[in-house]
Parts: structure tokens; sequence; C-alpha cells
């Protein structure tokens, strides 16, 4: 998989599936949860309510609504909160690789990832971005193309350093 890393709204990614970081009640939130469900409408709220909750680790999948013409879906994963739910590391890393399977299971080539865990639930910036690398590389997977849409130059540069770009 060819994995990159760009500054941008996730909601403008041209990509298969978005991951959104979601909550695990999947109630919607700030941050990139927020623009998500602003782009994709009020629909996107209603399809999350049988499916919640999410355990922490996890992941669902919607239709991504009105997000955009090239999205399909939409991957509601659900990060850990840092110093609460532990194993945090394996926590963080199973959310990305929930994602990937669903991306899998609904044949897509393509992913746009956020930063998760790093807002409000307050995961080291260095060390989440450092278990995202790792996870998605040791990944099985049929998608092709992974996009890391950090939301500032500080998360990008974290992401290119454990890229090793």
């Amino acid at each position: 998989m060819d994995i990159s890393v760009v500054l941008a709204d996730i909601t403008s990614v041209p990509v298969d599936v978005v991951v959104t970081a979601a909550n695990a009640p999947l109630i919607g939130g700030g941050g990139v949860d927020g623009a998500v469900h602003r782009a994709a409408g009020p629909e996107l709220l209603q399809a999350l309510r049988p499916l919640a909750p999410c355990p922490v680790g996890g992941a669902v999948i919607t239709p991504s609504f009105r997000l955009g013409p090239a999205v399909r879906h939409v991957v509601h994963a659900v990060g850990p909160r840092y110093g609460i739910d532990e194993p945090a590391g394996e926590l963080l890393a199973g959310a990305y690789l929930a994602s990937l399977r669903l991306c899998d299971e609904v044949g897509a080539g393509s992913v746009a990832f956020p930063s998760l865990s790093t807002g409000a639930y307050g995961y080291p910036l260095s060390d989440a971005c450092q278990i995202s690398v790792t996870a998605l590389r040791g990944a099985t997977t049929r998608v092709g193309r992974c996009v890391l849409v950090a939301f500032d130059e500080k998360t990008a540069r974290f992401w290119e350093r454990a890229l090793g770009c």
C-alpha cells in the first residue's frame, strides 16, 4: 500500500473511503468528526444510530451521503482516550486496522485517515503518528493508496518523520 501525507481538509480528499475519528456512542463531535458530519449531512447520524456503540479500537462503516462525488463510504474509527483506555497503543493500532478491514470489505482502493486520538483524546502526537504508520505498513490489505491527512503542519511533520520522508 502506498502511504502519503497531505495537509488538507479531509472532506475534500478524493478517495473511496474517508475515516473519521468517532466517539464510542457514534453521536458526532467536534474536530474532524464534526467536519465529516457537516459535509455528509444529517443522514450520516441517522445511519450511525443502529451501529452504536462502537468499542474503543473498533470501527463501523456507513455510506458517505453528501460527502463528495469520489467518496463512497465513511469509516467511523474509535481511538483510545489517552491515559484512560488501555492498552492505548494496541487500541490505537486496532482502530487503524479495523478501518482497513472495512475498506477491504467494500472493495475500496483508496482511503484517507486523520490522526486518530490526538485531538480531544490527548494521545501524544509523535507516538500516535508512529503507531499509525507501523500499523498501516504492517497491514495485509487490498487498499492500494492510503492518504494520511494532517490538519496542521506539526501533524504532517510527525507523520513524515514516522514514514522516513
